[in-house]
């Protein structure tokens, strides 16, 4: 395999020897217009007199045979010039692209916060230098956010795990323990499971939703928001929620599972951070062409500043809000995770009175 010191060497030797060539064949051009003349003039000089010359300034001349002579020792002698100088030139040129690829190297060996930081002058390979600036900087953001984002889920994870042993070696440790006793301790490890369980399949969902689009199909936003009311109708009840809904169609192009996941997030996210005698509106339409759907949810009042932190993973402003558990902080990472695989706007405005008003804007579906 050719190492990067080699094959920049290769490039500057092909770049030499393009330079070298256009200056090489530059020489023969000038030659060939001055030479042509003369040649022109040798011929057209009648018999019996003397050849044309160059004549000088001190008023001597250079013979025909002199000047074709003097040519191609010039010729000669401007091939190691123009190779010289080709080697120079290519040499400047390619010091930006050494450090663009020293650089990367290091970044690359674990060093994100490094940046090329190439200034003047503004050409093409500053361009890039800035444009691979930006994509350093999108990398180290994406690490950071994995190494958060893992850090949290074991944090959650640990949690229950560590709750579920403390509750079995109590239950174990109790040389009273009755029937009801153990009976009791079983069912809160169930409980314990359970969350376990939801917690997983949140982080799956999160997952699905990061790795983006494998499929798309036509889906109805209407469809989808009456599928996800008809089995949460109940638990708002419970809770003293009112939903409604005014579901006019609006069509997109999608995975119907992430847009599935999208929706039931949101309608889940907008009962559940509610009051009694709450309200969650749904709506669904097309304006402009585009698909639009915008959940607006009574609660408590959120600070304009939280709310870009509340589509983070495991973000919460009020964690156990009303001593539930139900709640990950991953609703709304989800929802931001699916709308960014369909290349889709995702509005968020805190009202005034409380609680939220979130729009999603899909793409329209292209005419064939």
């Amino acid at each position: 395999m050719t190492s990067p010191h080699l094959a920049g060497k290769s490039l500057q030797i092909r770049l030499t020897l393009a330079y070298a060539a256009g200056v090489y064949a530059a020489g023969i051009l000038v030659l060939i217009l001055v030479l042509v003349p003369l040649i022109s003039i040798d011929a057209a000089t009648p018999e019996g007199r003397p050849s044309s010359g160059v004549t000088t300034g001190a008023g001597g001349g250079i013979s025909l045979a002199q000047a074709l002579t003097g040519s191609a020792v010039a010729l000669v002698i401007l091939a190691p010039v123009a190779l010289a100088l080709g080697w120079f030139v290519a040499g400047r040129f390619l010091n930006p692209l050494r450090t663009i690829t020293a650089t990367a190297r290091n970044i690359s060996a674990g060093d994100l916060h490094r940046r090329l930081d190439l200034g003047e002058p503004a050409d093409e390979l500053t361009e890039l230098g800035h444009t691979l600036d930006g994509l350093f900087a999108r990398l180290q953001a994406s690490f950071d956010a994995q190494r958060h984002f893992v850090a949290n889920a074991s944090h959650e994870l640990r949690t229950p795990l560590a709750g579920l042993r403390t509750l079995l070696e109590v239950a174990l440790a109790d040389p009273n323990a009755d029937t009801d006793t153990l009976r009791a301790a079983c069912q809160e490890a169930l409980a314990l499971g359970e969350h376990q369980e939801r917690l997983v399949r949140a982080l799956l969902a999160l997952a699905t939703s990061e790795r983006g689009v494998t499929r798309r199909d036509t889906v109805d936003l209407a469809r989808v928001v009456e599928g996800a009311l008809a089995s949460r109708r109940a638990r708002a009840a419970e809770n003293g929620i009112d939903l409604s809904e005014n579901l006019a169609p609006a069509v997109t192009a999608g995975d119907p599972k992430l847009i599935e996941s999208l929706v039931t997030n949101l309608i889940d996210n907008a009962i559940r951070h509610n009051h009694a005698g709450g309200q969650v509106n749904i709506t669904t339409q097309t304006s402009g062409g585009q698909p639009v759907l915008r959940v607006v949810n009574s609660g408590p009042v959120i600070p304009g500043e939280q709310i870009q932190r509340l589509f983070q993973p495991f973000q919460k402003l009020a964690p156990d809000r009303h001593g539930r558990r139900d709640g990950y902080g991953l609703g709304l990472a989800i929802v931001n995770a699916v709308t960014e695989a369909h290349n889709a706007t995702l509005t968020t405005n805190a009202r005034a009175e409380g609680g939220l008003n979130i729009a999603v804007q899909f793409a329209r579906i292209p005419e064939h």
